[in-house]
């Protein structure tokens, strides 16, 4: 069980601006066989989407403090990503799950108010495929 939620945890964490691997953890996991492997596909999946989920609401919620020291990114970033993101439009979310552009892409989705239920399905989809990749090349 603490595998389960380990996996959890580090898929969350992953998909936030930590430097974090949840395919490694997952691909280590399925080479094991000591765990359903849907059920590891389920706890990496959920856990990455609500890490995108929880870009999304800052990207949502905190643009008001974009200028206050704190705030991890400049005026200039986010506009440079806002016209970036809207270049490829609402579909580049499918491309979440990309190492170094997919959590930029899940905050600016917020930033730009893009509809929460088309952001859950396209990063669900994106980062759920992902995940079954992954299984399929270890299997």
């Amino acid at each position: 069980m603490i595998s389960y939620i380990s996996l959890f945890l580090i898929s969350f964490l992953a998909a936030t601006i930590l430097p974090l691997s949840s395919e490694l953890t997952l691909a280590s996991l399925l080479n094991t066989d000591n765990y359903n492997s849907l059920i590891l596909i389920g706890a990496a999946s959920l856990g990455n989407i609500l890490g995108s989920i929880f870009n999304w609401l800052l990207g949502f919620y905190l643009l008001k403090c974009i200028n206050k020291k704190w705030f991890p990114f400049k005026e200039g970033q986010i506009d440079s990503a806002s016209r970036q993101f809207n270049k490829f439009g609402v579909w580049s979310l499918l491309f979440a799950w990309v190492p170094i552009i997919g959590d930029p892409l899940t905050l600016i989705a917020g930033i730009l108010r893009v509809n929460f239920l088309l952001f859950l399905i396209l990063v669900a989809v994106g980062k759920v495929s992902r995940y079954f990749l992954v299984f399929a090349l270890i299997n």
